[in-house]
């Protein structure tokens, strides 16, 4: 039996996750999911690639906001609230995908500035900014995503991880790439051939593959680079110019929940399509 065995979300993109118990669905995603991102001086989002320290720092979902501490750096932690609506207009981008923000607060920037020797600002992706998915793989015009890299969700089976971990010396722990979902109760790699699945109620479709980059080589709790793992991912996942590991996902309900413990049911496969 395939169950949901993990949630996770990632409010502020490329810091830490939060394990939760239940996660609520929006139009973009899990509640709170990578809705929050830094930017350099010229705007430019900043990610795992190129600071590893960000690993670094790990996030609280508080009732009224988020609580970030950084785990080596002494400190008292940064609050944020949520319900952010209006601040200072940020336009940026991830990658090459044009995304309105708005600045969170000074003192926010501050505090991150500090924590990482160098100016940053952090921004707010608001509800009425909307980003749509890649259109080559929308099922619908409305289906959009957050500050994720592309997508509203991401799924990995805890198979495939396990047998990424035989080719490994030493193990490494599913954080390394950051699904929304994890499941159990399928041989590794499975999520490759499915197209349409249910969680509990809610209908999920498999959409595109997740190509990975180099996070996968940064050691969540160090924030060091260990490039075995990045070397034994290319040797079992490697597919033509990509490395392939997890499934990005589109929801067909844009409200709901999810609860860990949720069984899973495989509606079509890509073999049926």
């Amino acid at each position: 039996m395939l169950r949901l065995t993990d949630l996770y979300v990632y409010p502020i993109k490329s810091l830490g996750g939060i394990r939760l118990d239940r996660a609520e669905l929006t139009d973009r995603g899990l509640r709170h999911d990578r809705r929050w991102m830094l930017v350099d001086e010229t705007r430019r989002f900043l990610t795992q690639r190129e600071l590893p320290e960000l690993a670094l720092f790990d996030l609280r979902l508080r009732a009224d906001g988020l609580e970030i501490s950084h785990r080596t750096r002494p400190g008292a932690p940064l609050a944020v609230p949520f319900g952010l609506t209006t601040g200072e207009p940020i336009s940026t981008a991830v990658f090459s995908w044009p995304v309105e923000t708005v600045a969170v607060s000074a003192g926010a920037d501050d505090w991150f500035s500090h924590a990482l020797g160098r100016r940053v600002r952090l921004v707010f992706q608001p509800d009425d900014a909307h980003r749509p998915v890649d259109p080559d793989y929308a099922r619908q015009p409305t289906d959009q995503t957050s500050l994720s890299d592309g997508y509203p969700y991401l799924l990995i089976g805890q198979a495939s991880l396990d047998d990424l971990n035989a080719h490994l010396d030493d193990p490494v722990p599913m954080n390394r790439f950051r699904p929304n979902l994890v499941f159990t109760g399928s041989p590794a790699y499975d999520e490759d051939q499915w197209r349409e699945f249910m969680v509990g109620d809610l209908k999920f479709f498999a959409v595109k593959p997740c190509a990975r980059c180099g996070i996968p080589g940064i050691d969540q709790a160090t924030g060091q680079r260990s490039p075995e793992v990045l070397r034994a991912l290319n040797a079992v996942r490697r597919r033509g110019t990509k490395t392939l590991f997890g499934q990005n996902l589109l929801a067909e309900a844009t409200t709901g929940w999810l609860t860990v413990g949720d069984e899973i049911t495989v509606v079509r496969r890509r073999d049926e399509a």
